[in-house]
């Protein structure tokens, strides 16, 4: 499963995402304002970290278009969490479903006391029960494993960079950086600015190890007690979402089970992607399968 000393790296490897976010606006601040945008910027990196910590989870799901359900709603999705969450021994996450037709899912949240577990419309009608639940039982294993928050931040992460280029950009437009008040390489500072922001929130996405994937499926083939109705969910999410990409900010796209883009168009493709290759995922799943691992059918 998932050690104390793996927790505690995702743990570190949080803080350093949310210092290096730190780091980046007030580099940003003091290139294109000198020491009044350090200052400026400095207060605005202590407050989105603040944000990053407690909302990135709630952000996350509103970014979604994410709608909290009963069990009396949905008591099927309901029924499966539950009986999930107590085989990996967390508390039971909300549940949400997104309008979205693609039929896609993900975990977010803090930790597993405020963690959800949201699922796209379209997921409920393209998977038989089977392969609902191995989905179901990934997004588990994010949870059980404590990876969620990580995962929440980094989003919320390669959002705020966005919003920070398009900010310098507009600057630049208008003629920013030109006057006494500027950084000390002015308009060049904030081109600087403009190409590295854009580049740290690539790498900020990259930074997402794809090994949480790899392990989220283990995990959650563990709990499930068979790995082959999440290999077979894989492959049928996979082609959905090639035959119709989901529209979804680009920063929340790792967050998703399988890339809500269907892996062409919008993201680089191999070592670029935030999500690792569909098929070395399949692959692992069916050799568990093989492996003679006592694998034992744990829900109906």
């Amino acid at each position: 499963m998932y050690s104390t000393t793996q927790r505690m790296n995702n743990s570190l490897r949080t803080f350093v995402l949310m210092a290096g976010l730190a780091a980046l606006l007030v580099g940003v601040g003091y290139m294109i304002g000198g020491s009044g945008g350090l200052m400026v910027f400095v207060v605005i990196a202590v407050a989105m970290n603040f944000a990053m910590y407690w909302f990135s989870g709630p952000m996350a799901l509103k970014m979604a278009r994410a709608r909290e359900v009963s069990a009396a709603e949905e008591p099927e999705l309901h029924r499966m969490i539950g009986e999930l969450a107590r085989r990996a021994g967390v508390p039971m996450p909300k549940v949400y479903v997104t309008p979205d037709e693609q039929a896609n899912a993900f975990a977010t949240g803090r930790n597993p006391k405020h963690a959800a577990i949201a699922v796209t419309a379209g997921i409920r009608t393209a998977l038989p029960p089977d392969e609902l639940e191995g989905v179901l039982a990934h997004e588990m294993a994010h949870v059980k494993n404590r990876d969620i928050l990580i995962a929440s931040v980094a989003a919320m992460i390669a959002g705020a960079i966005g919003a920070v280029v398009n900010v310098l950009q507009f600057s630049m437009l208008f003629g920013g950086g030109d006057d006494e008040d500027s950084g000390p390489l002015g308009a060049f500072g904030a081109l600087i600015a403009v190409v590295f922001a854009s580049l740290a929130a690539t790498v900020i996405q990259l930074a997402i190890s794809r090994q949480r994937e790899y392990r989220a499926d283990a995990t959650g083939a563990q709990l499930l007690g068979d790995p082959l109705p999440l290999a077979d969910a894989l492959v049928r999410l996979q082609h959905g979402a090639q035959m119709n990409p989901m529209p979804v900010r680009e920063a929340t796209a790792s967050l998703y089970i399988v890339n809500p883009f269907g892996g062409m168009g919008r993201q680089m493709a191999g070592w670029f992607s935030t999500h690792p290759p569909m098929d070395e995922r399949v692959r692992r799943l069916r050799a568990m399968a093989g492996s003679g691992a006592g694998f034992t059918r744990a829900m109906s």
